[in-house]
């Protein structure tokens, strides 16, 4: 793979050595070599390059690190938001519509969709999507999901546990046998990660503490769908457990922020959840002057939050949680990266992976500035230009 510069870049936000909250070099280049990054300075210091690209002046931002998706599903729920929309409530039931269509689904339909979401996301800025299974819900559908996610990226997260399936609805107990034993045997060699959605019409906090010892037990690392429509417990379980990252964390007491602050546990957003399901959103407040790490991630899904586009959750996020644009572009970067737990992605530094991502802008500000202009101008993945998300290997 030949070297290449790129130079002239406006804004240079590396997320690692740099001004401010987005680590800004101005008038930098940064050199790709064999897939990562091998050098980052001043434009007018650059080492000779095979190829050199001029960025005129624009931004370049590292390559967004979605670390909260459920690509992997068949069917839709239109009818479920624009139902939500004219004034029902959300709850977790629809989940059990989507679970039809995916079981109905063949293995490649499925994995045509999720390689379009995946495109989709791509040319949206997103170089780095974790994939959760969870709408199976039986062993033979679950680990099919888990095969279709791996196609596509390293970081696979087993959710059997996202809520009883429907066949077994009164069997509760042997529901989360099977969550822990047969189906955890069949996921985890396809996995990375376990999570569990911890919530009323879900799975309740000793049922997760469980599952999640159980995954632990297997070799996963932890995830956990926690907080998002009451002050359940599980936030407080999470750090406890010694969790990778707690998502939604819609609503968090005093102590839950405190708990994350004396911890590495990364507290995830999600706000097109918010956007889709009209509850309201978290603010960072709280967090931030207690020292909380967070992200940001696009929780794309059917029912909750149908959108791949991490630049409409960063505008979210600053409009309606508190966050400063820097801020949230941090979040949705490094933020990302931390809540996998991964120190080669999410930063633009000399041996990080060269995912870049260079904007029609002169300032990532703009991600939130111009909400819903189409800001990504170019991406790189591995160090290759490319708008398509090609399967691994």
């Amino acid at each position: 793979m030949p070297a290449e510069a790129i130079v002239n870049i406006g804004m240079l936000a590396t997320m690692h050595d740099g001004e401010g909250v987005m680590g800004v070099l101005r008038d930098a280049a940064v050199v790709v070599d064999g897939g990562r990054i091998a050098w980052v300075g001043p434009s007018t210091a650059a080492p000779a390059a095979d190829t050199v690209t001029d960025a005129g002046g624009a931004a370049v931002i590292p390559g967004f690190v979605d670390s909260h998706t459920h690509a992997v599903f068949g069917g839709d729920r239109t009818a479920e938001f624009d139902a939500r929309m004219s004034g029902a409530k959300y709850t977790a039931g629809g989940i059990r519509s989507t679970v039809a269509a995916t079981r109905a689904a063949s293995t490649e339909e499925l994995a045509e969709r999720t390689q379009a979401l995946l495109t989709e996301a791509l040319r949206q800025g997103t170089t780095t999507a974790e994939i959760k299974s969870g709408y199976g819900l039986d062993v033979a559908t679950e680990r099919r999901l888990l095969e279709v996610a791996a196609r596509f990226t390293d970081e696979v997260t087993f959710l059997g546990a996202h809520v009883v399936a429907p066949e077994m609805a009164d069997r509760r107990g042997e529901y989360v046998d099977l969550v822990a034993g047969t189906m955890l045997e069949a996921a985890a060699p396809l996995s990375r990660w376990i999570d569990v959605f911890c919530e009323e019409g879900a799975f309740d906090v000793e049922e997760t503490r469980r599952i999640l010892a159980a995954g632990r037990d297997a070799g996963l690392g932890l995830r956990l769908h926690a907080n998002q429509l009451t002050m359940s417990g599980a936030a407080a379980l999470g750090v406890e457990m010694g969790a990778a990252s707690i998502d939604h964390c819609t609503f968090l007491s005093d102590a839950d922020v405190d708990a994350l602050a004396g911890s590495d546990t990364v507290a995830t957003f999600v706000p097109g959840a918010e956007f889709s399901t009209r509850q309201p959103y978290p603010r960072i407040e709280r967090l931030r002057d207690a020292g909380v790490t967070w992200a940001i991630a696009s929780d794309c899904n059917p029912g909750s939050s149908y959108t791949t586009s991490m630049p409409f959750c960063i505008a979210l996020a600053v409009r309606d949680m508190g966050m400063t644009p820097g801020e949230a572009v941090r979040a949705a970067t490094l933020g990302g990266a931390q809540a996998l737990r991964r120190e080669d992605v999410g930063r633009i530094a000399v041996g990080a992976r060269a995912d870049l991502v260079m904007l029609d802008a002169p300032d990532p500000v703009q991600l939130s500035y111009r909400p819903g202009v189409p800001l990504v101008d170019r991406v790189w993945r591995d160090g290759i230009e490319t708008r398509e998300w090609a399967p691994l290997g």
